[in-house]
């Protein structure tokens, strides 16, 4: 297949984009810089420039692509709202390019905030609707696009794709407990992240492009759930620092933007997933990867 891929360069994305050259599809990356657009024609994957505000680039990707990987995100943290107006936008406008021809649209989501005081399962239907919440409500946007004949799947990943040169949640925790002195957890650190390394989250969303019928919710979750003080336990022997509880109330000002983040309980299942493309998760495990000294080198 020819596959245009969004956030091509980035984590995930860098990861999937050889999965899928690996097993002889055809990729075109979008690239915003050109540091990005290098990398990837040293891969061997064809260029689109632009970016995800770039809509037109977008749809000019869409057009000529037997399916459509949308990974990209602005990830803004500080202004959440930006964030979710761009998702939807790009979501809105590849499936408007891709309805009536039943090609593969997967997009990328996340398994955080899908249940309470339970594992998470590919049952639960996604409760962010409307362009005001997180990630603007693509995903259930999205599946809308099932019944306009787009092979529509939705990839949802752990809260952490581990691995050698992470930079995402884990390594803005070791961030602050070496700024901190101290790494903490929150509460009795019993809430639990699911998490997943990042070539099986790439081999997962290879499979799913591949095998998955419309309509269908992935998990890419490699372990159900890590506790929140063994992640800090693991952050502590890496950095040579106390643990500590951090109370729920001092959360905010200790952890500051992630401690949303940090303080729920992603208990995740992936074993409908699994069961579904034949996928074995193989990968080390969170606290492995933590343990090997790839999230203390700097």
């Amino acid at each position: 297949m020819r596959v245009f891929v969004t956030g091509a360069s980035g984590w995930i994305g860098s990861a999937t984009v050889d999965e899928l050259l690996a097993a002889g599809h055809e990729v075109v990356g979008l690239a915003r810089s050109d540091t990005s657009a290098a990398s990837l024609d040293a891969k061997g994957a064809q260029v689109r420039r632009g970016d995800l505000d770039d809509l037109d680039s977008i749809r000019k990707g869409a057009v000529t692509a037997d399916a459509v990987l949308h990974l990209a995100n602005k990830h803004d943290f500080d202004n959440p709202a930006v964030s979710n107006q761009a998702e939807r936008a790009a979501v809105q406008a590849i499936g408007d390019v891709l309805a009536g021809s039943d090609r593969p649209f997967l997009l990328a989501s996340g398994v955080a905030g899908l249940a309470q005081g339970r594992a998470a399962t590919e049952d639960d239907r996604s409760p962010f609707q409307g362009p005001d919440s997180p990630r603007g409500g693509s995903e259930n946007l999205a599946l809308e696009y099932v019944d306009r004949r787009v092979n529509t799947v939705s990839v949802r990943y752990a809260p952490t794709v581990h691995g050698d040169g992470d930079h995402g949640f884990i390594a803005a925790l070791v961030a602050i407990a070496r700024e901190k002195g101290v790494a903490g957890y929150i509460g009795d650190g019993t809430n639990r992240w699911a998490a997943v390394h990042r070539s099986d989250a790439a081999q997962l969303t290879r499979l799913g492009l591949e095998k998955a019928p419309a309509g269908t919710l992935l998990h890419a979750v490699g372990e159900e759930g890590v506790s929140t003080r063994e992640i800090a336990e693991a952050i502590g022997r890496g950095l040579g620092i106390p643990v500590a509880s951090v109370s729920p109330q001092d959360a905010q000002q200790h952890f500051g933007w992630i401690s949303r983040v940090f303080a729920m309980d992603a208990l995740t299942s992936s074993t409908r997933t699994q069961e579904l493309l034949g996928w074995a998760p193989s990968g080390p495990s969170l606290i492995e990867d933590l343990d090997a000294g790839y999230y203390f080198r700097h």
